[in-house]
């Protein structure tokens, strides 16, 4: 059994201001993860469940977003683009959706990479329990990523009791991940959220609570084996060496790239087109596409650009 219909929601707005000389010229939600761009892997996990009317939420340097992604057509989706002018936080920016969504949708935070078992059970769970809400988590065991992110309690049926935003203590191992699906009822608990003390922003886990408490039935969905929220340029690094684990691969050259004899590549994902002219060695290195690099040095931990590579 699962849902007969089903919309997708990336919120992308979001800037990348901890990400140094990257975060001004690009969007995290295009960071280029193995040379491709963060929201196509997020696309990609809608397609397989069967949702193909995506509605991408844009701000910071958002043209660069659709000039990427265009109308999804060659990513077998439909993109539309809302462009988001405030930023009150996440119950906020979902608030907006409103006009635009009439049917449940699967909600991505679009500056975080998944590793999903199956993204279907959601959309069965919701099906099944007739809930309002379904929960991706993970069973963390590095209590500080718990308390970077929320965490979920539960009652004995099951059913979703209690969610905490960057919880002081941890109550539990299950960790929220920025993967929800909801029913359109949240729209309902969003007009009912204040703005919090701490930051000042709409909270979507005080909107989610606010279903709990009105007792609609939200339900979790262990479904997430690895995610990293993409805040500094380490995490990008470690996001693209996880993916060339998976994809069995020591490195990864994209197209047209020009290199010296000598060239070492070790865990590094060189972009298209780059040139490096002499021989160099690159550890755990990201080189964005077009980046000339003088060579004849080491780099090691760095995401290349060719706005900062130092050119002979």
């Amino acid at each position: 059994m699962a849902l007969d219909r089903c919309q997708g929601v990336i919120l992308a707005a979001g800037n990348a201001s901890r990400m140094g000389p990257f975060g001004e010229l690009f969007p995290k939600a295009i960071a280029p993860i193995c040379n491709k761009p963060l929201l196509v892997y997020q696309i990609e996990h809608l397609r397989a469940v069967g949702i193909e009317d995506i509605v991408v939420v844009i701000g910071h340097l958002g043209h660069l977003i659709t000039q990427a992604l265009g109308d999804g057509a060659h990513l077998g989706v439909r993109l539309r683009y809302v462009e988001q002018h405030e930023r009150l936080g996440l119950a906020h920016a979902v608030g907006q959706l409103e006009p635009h969504i009439d049917e449940p949708f699967m909600l991505f935070l679009g500056d975080i990479f998944f590793e999903l078992t199956d993204l279907g059970v959601m959309m069965t769970a919701m099906a099944e329990h007739d809930c309002a809400a379904v929960l991706a988590v993970k069973e963390e065991t590095d209590p500080e990523a718990v308390k970077r992110n929320f965490t979920v309690l539960l009652a004995d049926d099951g059913r979703v009791r209690r969610v905490i935003e960057k919880p002081r203590h941890q109550h539990t191992v299950l960790k929220g991940c920025g993967l929800y699906l909801f029913d359109p009822c949240i729209f309902d608990a969003i007009r009912r959220t204040p703005r919090t003390a701490m930051r000042d922003e709409y909270e979507l886990t005080d909107s989610i609570q606010i279903l709990i408490d009105y007792e609609y039935d939200v339900r979790i969905a262990p479904i997430v084996a690895w995610d990293i929220n993409l805040t500094y340029t380490h995490d990008l690094i470690a996001c693209c060496r996880h993916q060339l684990e998976r994809l069995g691969k020591p490195h990864l050259v994209g197209e047209g790239c020009s290199l010296a004899d000598g060239v070492e590549l070790v865990e590094t994902v060189l972009g298209d087109g780059v040139v490096i002219k002499q021989a160099a060695r690159l550890e755990r290195c990201v080189v964005l596409p077009g980046a000339h690099i003088a060579g004849g040095c080491s780099y090691t931990d760095q995401v290349l650009m060719p706005e900062v590579v130092q050119e002979d």
